[in-house]
Formats: structure tokens, C-alpha cells, sequence
């Protein structure tokens, strides 16, 4: 499969990815920075789009809209922050869509 590949984070964290030749978004912390960032990747056409778990709470709505498509897939990954627990929520709910249940969940 080929398609593009789309980095969405503070500079820090899309620095490496640039020097991969990936497309790279560095972001502000102002959600209608983000908000325009996330648009743009999504007229983009990328096949994957990753994105920094600080900012991944302001672009889950433009997000959503993809959600149930084949592409874009949407990684979200905790940085250099403590993580807030969102990229292993979002993880949880592309494996419930793959296998229809919740392997996350705490027994």
C-alpha cells in the first residue's frame, strides 16, 4: 500500500519525523491552530496520519469524521509529557472495531 504519511504535534515532536521526509505539522497550543493544522491533513488524502497525544484531545472532532474509513489510520502517541491516558483510549477503540471486543478493559 502507498500513500502519504502526516506527523500533527509541537515542533519538538515533529522535528524527527522532518527529518525522515515525513509531511509535518508543527502546531501551537491554540485549539483554532490546531483545528486548521488537522483540516489541512484531511484534504491532504494521508494514508496515516500520526498524531502527539497533548494536542490529540483538540483534533479528535475533525478526526471523528474518518474514524469508520479504511484510510486515513490515526496513531496517536504519548511524547515527552506524562501521558494523559488518550492514546491508549484511542488504541482501545480501533481494537474493539478490529476484533469487537474491548481487550483493554481492566478484569
Amino acid at each position: 500500500m502507498e500513500g502519504k504519511i502526516a506527523v500533527i504535534g509541537d515542533t519538538d515532536f515533529v522535528m524527527p519525523f522532518s527529518a525522515l521526509g515525513v509531511d509535518t505539522y508543527s502546531v501551537g497550543r491554540t485549539a483554532g491552530d490546531i483545528t486548521e493544522s488537522a483540516e489541512k491533513i484531511i484534504a491532504g488524502k494521508y494514508a496515516l496520519i500520526v498524531v502527539a497525544e497533548n494536542i490529540a484531545p483538540a483534533v479528535d472532532e475533525v478526526f471523528s469524521a474518518c474514524e469508520n474509513l479504511p484510510t486515513p489510520c490515526i496513531v496517536v502517541v504519548p511524547f515527552t509529557t506524562e501521558s494523559e491516558g488518550f492514546a491508549t483510549q484511542a488504541l482501545g477503540k480501533v481494537l474493539k472495531m478490529a476484533t469487537g471486543i474491548n481487550i483493554l478493559q481492566n478484569s
